[in-house]
C-alpha cells in the first residue's frame, strides 16, 4: 500500500483499511486545520488504487471489514471513479460490511441525487461531515466555505440517497467572543441535519495555521476548559436528533462521554455537571492530542 504524507481518519476507523484514493483536501484553507496544508489536493489515478487494494487482499484478506476512503475529500472524486473503487472493494474483501469517508457539504451538494444513490447502491454507506459550528459568524471566521444552511442541506441530500452521516463539531472553535452564539447554534444545526452519529471534539491551536496567528495577535482567545463544557453542554441539552450516536471520546476532549441522544441526554448532561462541579476527574494534558 502507498501513502504520501501523514494519513488521517476518524477514531472510529481505528480497525479500518484506509485507501488514500485522494491526496489532501481540496478546500484546505479552515484557519484551524494542520493536517492536510503540506499537501496538494489531487486524485491518485483509479488503477494505483486498485493495485494498493488487490495488495490489502492479498495480506489482509478477510480481516477487512471496514474500508476508509481517504484523505480529506474523498467525495470529490468523480462517480466514475468511485464506482470502480467500490465495485473493486466489495469483491477483494468478503468480509467487508462498511465504506466510509470524509465528506464536504460543497462535495456534498455538488454530487447530483442520482450520483449519491448510485454510490450508496456500490457500497458507500457513511459520509464524515464537520461543519465544525452551527454559527454562520463563526463559519465564516474559520473559513469553512459553507454556512449551516448549507450543512443542513447536503445532510438531506445524503439521507435521501440512503447514506448515514457522523456529523462533527468543535468545542471552543469560536473563541470566547461567539461561545454562547456556536453553541447554540450547533445544536440547532445537529437538529437540522439530524445525523446518525455526534461527535464533539476540542479546539486545538496548533502552530503555523491561521488561527494560531489571530491567537499571538490577541484577535482570538480560546476559552476555558469550563467554558468548552458548557459549550458542550448546551449542544446535548438543546439539540434534538431523532436517535443519534453520540460520542466525545477523541483524544482531543477533556471528558470522553458517549450515549445515545434522545434516550441518554438526561444522564449525559447530569455527567457534564458533575465535571463543571470539580466531581469528574478530566483527562490531562499530556494525554490529550489530535
Amino acid at each position: 500500500m502507498r501513502y504520501e504524507g501523514k494519513v488521517y481518519r476518524p477514531p472510529s476507523e481505528a480497525d479500518s483499511y484506509i485507501l488514500q484514493a485522494t491526496v489532501g483536501c481540496s478546500w484546505n484553507r479552515c484557519t484551524y486545520c494542520v493536517m492536510y496544508r503540506d499537501k496538494t489536493y489531487k486524485e491518485r489515478p483509479v488503477t494505483e488504487c486498485l493495485e494498493d487494494m488487490e495488495l490489502a487482499a492479498r495480506e489482509l484478506g478477510p480481516r477487512v471489514e471496514k474500508l476508509f476512503v481517504a484523505d480529506g475529500d474523498a467525495l470529490a472524486m468523480p462517480t466514475e471513479s468511485w464506482t470502480r473503487i467500490l465495485e473493486a472493494a466489495w469483491r477483494l474483501f468478503p468480509r467487508l460490511r462498511r465504506v466510509s469517508c470524509y465528506a464536504l457539504a460543497t462535495n456534498l451538494l455538488e454530487k447530483t441525487l442520482d450520483e449519491l444513490k448510485a454510490l450508496r447502491e456500490a457500497g458507500l454507506s457513511l459520509l464524515y461531515i464537520g461543519p465544525e459550528s452551527g454559527d454562520d459568524v463563526t463559519l465564516k471566521k474559520i473559513a469553512k466555505g459553507t454556512g449551516a444552511k448549507e450543512h443542513v442541506e447536503a445532510a438531506r441530500k445524503a439521507r435521501e440517497a440512503g447514506m448515514s452521516i457522523s456529523v462533527i463539531a468543535m468545542l471552543g472553535v469560536a473563541g470566547t467572543e461567539r461561545s454562547e452564539e456556536h453553541a447554540a447554534a450547533t445544536a440547532e444545526l445537529i437538529t437540522g441535519m439530524d445525523p446518525e452519529y455526534f461527535a464533539a471534539l476540542t479546539t486545538t491551536v496548533i502552530p503555523g495555521t491561521p488561527l494560531a496567528k489571530l491567537q499571538d495577535s490577541g484577535r482570538f482567545e480560546l476559552p476555558s476548559i469550563n467554558g468548552m463544557l458548557e459549550e458542550l453542554r448546551t449542544m446535548v441539552d438543546r439539540s434534538r436528533p431523532s436517535d443519534s450516536l453520540f460520542r466525545t471520546t477523541h483524544a482531543s476532549n477533556y471528558l470522553p462521554l458517549g450515549g445515545r441522544l434522545p434516550r441518554d441526554r438526561e444522564k449525559i448532561v447530569a455527567s457534564i455537571d458533575s465535571a463543571l462541579a470539580g466531581e469528574v476527574r478530566l483527562r490531562p494534558e499530556w494525554m490529550r492530542g489530535l
